[in-house]
């Protein structure tokens, strides 16, 4: 990496040595040469005490930090990203949901936590659809080779039958009639679209749907990340079959 020649001004200008600034924003000394002779960007705590003692913008010592953290081109798309779905904020989908309007896609395989997490979901989910939102599950096929291989990977006594079982029980309550499919090609990866937002997660190794690492997309522009994602639930729901 190239050495930080704006902060070496600085820190002339404010006439400090290597040693007074490391003191002061309590790092080690060859911490800051680093800074110096390789370009390394501290972490934000030690950016802005440096930025203080040296009486500049954090941005004007290391636009490396703001080229970092706009977002542009696809970039745009990614709202954020987590280790596991179960990471997420637990009013996530009942928010998406209450405010989506057009179009609710579930993509998840058993979409089984859904009934879980949103109070009523079926109840809001047929009111949608009366209102002339598309609702549509695309579960996974509980006869399919492909879900009995994976059962048997998960190990786990609430088998994926099980749970999409569960799921057409919860579907089934609702007061107006909601579109469901199924097929087994969505088994590592799931994608639920509410309007211009979307969920996807991806499954990793044998843990559960709750263990995949998943991201929250917001549609920015054509033909985007979450554009193709619309594509790959609607090329599945295409060949899928009626439940």
């Amino acid at each position: 990496m190239s050495r930080n020649d704006a902060l070496r001004h600085a820190l002339r200008s404010a006439g400090l040595t290597v040693a007074e600034l490391a003191e002061r924003c309590d790092v080690d000394a060859k911490t800051v040469e680093r800074w110096l002779s390789r370009g390394r960007v501290p972490h934000p705590r030690s950016r802005m005490r440096a930025a203080g003692v040296l009486g500049q913008d954090v941005e004007v010592l290391w636009p490396e930090v703001v080229r970092r953290a706009v977002k542009v081109g696809s970039d745009r798309e990614l709202v954020g990203v987590y280790a596991r779905r179960s990471d997420l904020p637990r009013s996530l989908f009942r928010e998406l949901i209450d405010q989506a309007g057009t179009r609710l896609w579930f993509g998840g395989y058993t979409s089984y936590f859904v009934w879980l997490e949103v109070p009523n979901a079926a109840a809001t989910l047929g009111a949608k659809a009366q209102a002339g939102a598309d609702v549509r599950f695309l579960l996974g096929d509980p006869g399919s080779a492909v879900t009995t291989a994976r059962e048997r990977i998960e190990a786990t006594p609430l088998t994926l039958a099980t749970r999409i079982a569960m799921s057409q029980a919860e579907i089934a309550k609702s007061p107006e009639p909601l579109a469901v499919r199924l097929s087994d090609r969505h088994i590592a990866m799931s994608v639920w679209v509410f309007d211009d937002e979307a969920i996807v997660a991806t499954h990793i190794g044998a843990g559960l749907g709750q263990d995949s690492v998943t991201m929250h997309l917001r549609r920015r522009e054509a033909g985007g990340p979450f554009d193709r994602y619309v594509e790959h639930f609607e090329s599945i729901w295409a060949d899928a079959r009626a439940a």
